[in-house]
């Protein structure tokens, strides 16, 4: 061989050695940028997701939080409701009532009340008390019931028509109050005092 042929072969021999480092260490710098790249990759897909789920969690509590505020501005317009519904209904029932008192079967009512207390009381006194709006009725009463000697028939002020029966012991007394609610229904309540 040659000096020339040498030379040549050296640096063959040189430049594929120095091609194949290259290559070489372009390989491992590739390789070490896309494990550097895919851990990028991954912390970031990490931060999206952890983002993501605050986001979420925030907006799921803005959404609970409006939903809690409709929630009660539906709760107080549907008492508001309620209440002038139960307005609007005792206004009524109070009209029927006055326009039942103004009627004849208001005092047949009366008097089957009483009639009804006469008979629970037997022969004990028997002690009504009226409003005082039914002062007309007094004595009408008076004369349907037929009771006068063991029938005391006074004035009260909140109940229509309130019976008190005196028993033979003087602590017992029964209390027979019809107020408003209770004409409408015909119901009676018994309460000892």
């Amino acid at each position: 061989m040659t000096t020339e042929e040498k030379l040549q072969h050296f640096y063959d021999v040189s430049m594929n050695s120095a091609q194949e480092e290259a290559q070489k260490a372009i390989s491992e710098y590739r390789a070490s940028l896309e494990q550097e790249m895919e851990q990028h990759k991954r912390e970031k897909q990490a931060a999206s997701d952890n983002r993501f789920k605050i986001e979420s969690e925030n907006a799921a509590r803005e959404i609970n939080k409006a939903l809690s505020a409709e929630h009660l501005h539906i709760k107080r317009k549907l008492s508001k409701k309620q209440q002038a519904l139960k307005e609007k209904l005792f206004a009524e029932v109070e009209d029927l009532l006055k326009t039942f008192c103004r009627q004849p079967e208001y005092t047949d009512w009366m008097e089957e009340k009483i009639r009804a207390a006469l008979a629970v009381a037997g022969n004990d006194e028997v002690k009504i008390y009226v409003n005082s709006s039914d002062a007309a009725l007094l004595e009408e009463l008076e004369k349907r019931t037929c009771f006068a000697a063991r029938l005391t028939i006074r004035f009260a002020i909140l109940s229509i028509l309130r019976l008190t029966l005196s028993t033979s012991t003087p602590s017992d007394q029964i209390v027979i109050s019809f107020g408003y609610r209770f004409i409408l229904c015909g119901l009676f309540w018994w309460q000892q005092v």
